[in-house]
């Protein structure tokens, strides 16, 4: 256990120092947000109308931007080897490593929602409900994308080919989340897609870190 903890703590603090691309993420969301209305025009009806759907389709744009870096570094320096080597089991690293990935990229992407829904006209009760949505859908993007972030772990442009692999993959989250707050604007009852919402990122988080091993494992053979 104080192996994995050590290794998120590793991990979010190459992350939040200068140059780790923590924030990235954050200011591309804000540039999204910030140009959207100046594309749709000065009305604020449509504007709250798909302010739901801006707000989710920039924060899974976002979380796409770091996954590359996940493994690539580690691979780099030499200390992907010793993590092959560590009695702790790969799985759990890999997943550890994706909860870093998410604490430092994607939680702040939930925080600032509420902020940046208001500069779409979104109402601050539908804000909640976006925020409620992506807490449960971003935590699938980050561990659908440990598998991509493996695999391209030892190639040069790593990056783009991981948010090539992992967006196709990501729309039933995208759509789940979307949904999910359409529902609970017309009617109030979210549950169902919600739930739908849910299942789809625990299946991710699940198959996420098992995956990623036995990318890894392939790539070091």
């Amino acid at each position: 256990m104080n192996a994995l903890s050590a290794i998120v703590i590793r991990d979010l603090r190459v992350a939040l120092r200068a140059g780790g691309g923590a924030g990235i993420g954050v200011i591309f969301f804000l540039t999204l947000v910030v140009i959207v209305p100046f594309a749709v025009g000065p009305d604020m009806p449509l504007l709250t109308r798909i302010g739901p759907a801006i707000l989710w389709i920039g924060a899974l744009l976002a979380s796409l931007l770091g996954l590359g870096r996940i493994f690539s570094s580690d691979h780099e320096d030499g200390s992907l080897d010793q993590l092959l080597l560590c009695s702790v089991p790969l799985e759990l690293i890999a997943a550890a490593k994706g909860l870093a990935h998410w604490l430092a990229t994607g939680l702040p992407l939930v925080i600032v929602t509420p902020l940046l829904g208001l500069m779409l006209g979104v109402e601050p009760t539908v804000l909640g409900t976006v925020a409620l949505t992506l807490l449960a859908g971003t935590p699938g993007v980050t561990f659908l994308g440990l598998v991509a972030a493996a695999l391209s772990a030892a190639m040069p442009r790593g990056g783009l080919l991981s948010a090539v692999l992992v967006l196709p993959m990501s729309i039933p989250l995208l759509i789940f989340g979307v949904v999910s707050t359409h529902a609970a604007i017309a009617d109030g009852a979210m549950a169902a897609p919600f739930r739908f919402l849910i299942a789809i990122s625990l299946f991710f988080l699940v198959l996420g870190p098992v995956a990623a091993a036995a990318a890894l494992r392939h790539v070091r053979d």
